[in-house]
């Protein structure tokens, strides 16, 4: 892993200064890195998160968020790797793997409109539009993944997805998550937007252009999500995301306290 530069510390606001007694449990989520090949090079699709929420609150993050108990349905329709090649990967049980990655899945349609299924087990929708209101279902929790996915007659296709990276929250901080990174490219015919209540702006970048923002002070980075922008910077092509083989490891940081802000340091 790429070592963190001295320069990425959390404002002081964001970890209390007393952390809790007993460290919070994390809670598992899933988070995917969203790319597409474009003129100048690989670019990322990247949200800015809203300002003032309870977690990561400005940061600019990919899109993800945490598993709902549903997305452990075992009637989704599945085409790709089986849970049980991914909980080898995440090193997990199979039942929360398959529910890992249909949170990816889920969370993915939710926040970007993209959606990683498709009619048959070799085919992928082309055009989500006629699926805008099962996508505000899926927001309100008014419908799972395996219940849109069936009454739309789709399969969800686990092999578009790879997995990337596991990061927990430092155990100083009083919301924690588990979280599996996942990469895919963005289908084809398919188009990323920013309609989310959970993001101020969304853009294609980029990587190194994201890293350089980042270094400017116009974004706000995680260490997880620069890590991230820092190994996807080196890829001459979006299709290298599914064929890397990744040794996943689950990376637990800790937080240093230095004047007005807040080193992360990992083991």
């Amino acid at each position: 892993m790429r070592e963190l530069p001295e320069e990425l510390v959390l404002p002081a606001s964001m970890v209390p200064e007393v952390p809790p007694a007993i460290p919070v449990e994390p809670r598992d989520a899933a988070t995917v890195l969203l790319v597409r090949d474009a003129a100048e090079g690989v670019e990322v699709f990247l949200q800015r998160r809203v300002a003032g929420m309870a977690f990561a609150g400005g940061m600019t993050v990919f899109p993800g968020g945490g598993v709902d108990r549903r997305d452990a349905d075992t009637g989704v329709a599945w085409a790709g790797p089986p849970p049980s090649w991914w909980a080898e990967r995440f090193a997990c049980s199979p039942e929360l793997a398959r529910a890992l990655v249909c949170a990816a899945v889920r969370e993915t349609f939710e926040e970007s409109g993209v959606l990683l299924a498709g009619p048959s087990e070799t085919t992928v929708v082309a055009d989500t539009a006629p699926y805008a209101a099962a996508r505000r279902a899926l927001v309100d929790r008014e419908v799972s993944l395996a219940g849109f996915l069936a009454s739309s007659g789709l399969v969800l296709r686990a092999d578009l997805l790879r997995p990337w990276a596991n990061w927990v929250t430092p155990a100083e901080e009083p919301r924690r998550y588990d979280t599996r990174f996942f990469a895919a490219l963005l289908p084809e015919g398919q188009r990323a937007d920013a309609v989310t209540t959970e993001a101020s702006d969304a853009v294609w970048q980029r990587p190194a252009d994201a890293l350089a923002d980042w270094r400017a002070g116009r974004r706000l980075l995680l260490p997880p999500t620069w890590v991230a922008l820092a190994e996807l910077a080196e890829l001459g092509a979006a299709a290298e995301v599914l064929v890397v083989d990744r040794t996943v490891e689950k990376i637990i940081p800790k937080l240093v306290r230095e004047g007005g802000a807040v080193r992360v340091v990992v083991p």
